[in-house]
């Protein structure tokens, strides 16, 4: 495995077992599925369809996308993440397991009717790389959905400023022992998401635009799920971020066209087909 960074993944292998989503409500998940794959062209694919989904974690998106198609390879690097996937996936007899880096997965070239990648290719040492090791996996045609770190480019100037201010937090973090790391972020998921997420929808509910608000997005999300993502923004060391035309651009060497992205958060979801 080249295409990784080791601490990385044993950060996630880590999260998952903490975090294998049994505590997140059903329709909330539900609704960030939507989110995620609102411009997935479902109507392509069928049940004799296969295809992968990198960096499948605990298994929460894999779960809710199996039963459209006939065959789901969830890749993960992180052994313990994939011991969760295989437990919360278990009824799903369409799934298919690997332990692997996005530079060795175990397909062949050219044999998926599509594949999706959400919130994985910002975590590798070279997300170009990791784009373009999916998109040799699809078949002419096929269509790769990927959620990577937007650069805040849709955002004003202070929002990346105050974004700036935490990344001192996250190296700091991000570098502390397992269960350390877990408790702090708790802590910050308590004393920062919940209160700001909490006021947002206040602010929201008696009137104001709160697009721009700290953590608006978080206003109708469960502490479990404001707990977990806590985690994964403080606790996990290797993080790169993109602007729209950043992603296009990567998408577009690495062999995809008709690239379209959601307008809506999360930023940013886009879609292409292997050309």
């Amino acid at each position: 495995m080249k295409n990784l960074n080791a601490e990385t993944v044993n950060g996630f292998g880590d999260e998952w077992s903490r975090f294998d989503q049994s505590g997140a409500p059903e329709q909330e998940l539900s609704g960030m599925f939507y989110r995620y794959f609102n411009i997935f062209p479902f109507e392509i694919i069928t049940q004799q369809s296969k295809g992968f989904d990198l960096g499948c974690g605990s298994g929460r998106w894999a779960r809710l996308f199996a039963d459209n198609v006939g065959e789901l390879h969830c890749i993960e690097a992180s052994e313990k993440a994939l011991e969760v996937a295989k437990r919360n996936l278990s009824e799903k007899d369409n799934c298919v397991f690997h332990l692997a880096s996005v530079d060795e997965m175990p397909l062949e070239d050219n044999s998926m009717d599509f594949g999706y990648s959400l919130g994985v290719l910002h975590h590798v040492p070279d997300t170009f790389e990791g784009i373009k090791a999916c998109v040799s996996k699809l078949k002419r045609g096929a269509p790769l959905l990927l959620y990577i770190y937007y650069a805040f480019d849709n955002r004003p100037p202070w929002f990346a400023k105050l974004w700036k201010c935490t990344e001192l937090f996250r190296s700091i973090i991000s570098r502390l022992p397992y269960g350390l790391r877990y408790w702090i972020t708790q802590l910050i998921a308590l004393t920062v998401y919940y209160p700001l997420a909490k006021s947002a929808l206040l602010l929201e509910k008696i009137g104001f635009t709160v697009d721009s608000f700290p953590l608006a997005g978080y206003r109708k999300i469960s502490f479990y799920s404001m707990r977990t993502d806590a985690l994964d923004r403080f606790g996990t060391q290797l993080e790169r971020r993109f602007t729209a035309s950043e992603i296009k651009e990567m998408m577009e060497r690495a062999g995809l066209s008709m690239i379209k992205f959601s307008d809506s958060a999360p930023y940013w979801c886009a879609i292409g087909y292997k050309k």
